[in-house]
């Protein structure tokens, strides 16, 4: 928690926020990770300053929580195959790129890095999401379901 607490001085409430949409990309509920960070908020543990710190992103992760469920909802609806996802890559540098990060693309084909760089020297954290898709016949009937074949 105290770790956690440490790198907001390093710009980790965006890098959270960076992190949020990565998760939701990737097919993570944004759900748990509001959930994991209230309950470690409220831990007996937990400092007055972490506390603080888990409250301001479990409320900017609300305020964002539609739109990120919109974004993943759009790549499911568009899935591309290893090495094919050049609709996602350029949505995700899109959006990396609208938070103000430094964004590299063409990495191993298809991939983004997005780079957030803090002002001071420390400890430097990595995110890490896949956007490739597995080619599979969807099965259900919701609207954001696989428009593909196949």
């Amino acid at each position: 928690m105290q770790a956690f607490a440490a790198h907001s001085r390093f710009g980790f409430r965006k890098l959270a926020l960076a992190g949020a949409m990565a998760a939701a990309l990737a097919s993570t509920s944004l759900a748990v990770h509001a959930q994991t960070a209230s309950s470690a908020a409220s831990s007996a543990t937990a400092s007055p300053q972490a506390q603080a710190l888990h409250a301001q992103i479990d409320e900017r992760a609300k305020a964002i929580e539609q739109k990120l469920i919109a974004w993943r909802r759009d790549i499911h609806e568009h899935p591309e195959l290893g090495n094919l996802e050049t609709r996602t890559s350029a949505l995700v540098a899109e959006h990396l790129r609208k938070l103000g990060l430094e964004v590299k693309t063409g990495m191993a084909v298809t991939g983004v890095v997005g780079l957030l760089k803090g002002g001071k020297p420390g400890p430097v954290v990595a995110l890490r999401a896949d956007m490739d898709a597995l080619p599979v016949k969807e099965q259900v009937d919701l609207p954001f379901a696989s428009k593909a074949k196949g």
